[in-house]
């Protein structure tokens, strides 16, 4: 008998996710004694070369103006300023170091995969860590008890890469159109959307019973 998989899929540089934390962490809290809970990184920032924050400064502030108004999502100075002076940062965001650093987190905590999500988007949106850089990471490897060394070492092992890169391309093949999306796995070919954008508490719980009761209802 296939168990239930409920995966979430985000970016960590994605405000939307960001302001979707409290949501997902009530859904992880109410729901992990049933379901296995697995967190995808998307790849939402994959540029070829580095890319200035410069050129996403104004989609960014923008978006941080909504997630704001619309959840209690909180930002941080040092975040800001980046975005509201961006010819003054020496940010060039991309997604694949942060997701390489969760594929690497998941290895030793595996129930503990929608925190660590949530920390790592801290980081950035609250604490204004560059998220490309390895010094970003330095306090959560001393709060989570890992080996410094070991986990850098990870950090830039090709393996890991091709594990984050692998996350990127299942999220395509799950159809994933934006972030912040939940689905929820119930047989090895059967996926059911439970939310794609941000959504309310209410509404993806919601959901998410009405799919869950008509699968059992199926088998």
């Amino acid at each position: 008998m296939f168990n239930p998989i409920l995966i979430y899929c985000y970016d960590a540089y994605c405000g939307w996710c960001y302001g979707f934390s409290d949501i997902i962490k009530k859904i992880d809290e109410d729901y992990s004694k049933y379901l296995q809970i697995e967190v995808l990184s998307g790849g939402m920032i994959l540029p070829n070369k580095p890319v200035h924050i410069s050129t996403i400064a104004d989609y960014k502030k923008s978006e941080y103006i909504s997630v704001d108004a619309s959840t209690k999502a909180k930002f941080g100075e040092d975040y800001l300023w980046h975005i509201n002076q961006p010819d003054l940062s020496d940010w060039f965001p991309s997604s694949e170091k942060p997701s390489i650093a969760l594929c690497i987190f998941k290895e030793y905590y595996p129930e503990k995969q929608i925190e660590i999500a949530i920390a790592l988007q801290r980081s950035l949106f609250l604490e204004g860590r560059d998220l490309t850089d390895d010094e970003s990471y330095r306090y959560l490897l001393d709060l989570y008890k890992i080996e410094h060394r070991e986990f850098y070492e990870k950090l830039h092992d090709k393996n890991y890469r091709e594990k984050a890169t692998y996350e990127f391309q299942l999220c395509k093949q799950l159809n994933v159109s934006g972030y912040p999306t939940v689905l929820l796995q119930t047989e090895e070919s059967k996926f059911y959307l439970v939310c794609n954008g941000y959504s309310d508490f209410e509404t993806v719980n919601k959901q998410l019973l009405s799919i869950l009761k008509e699968s059992l209802v199926k088998n």
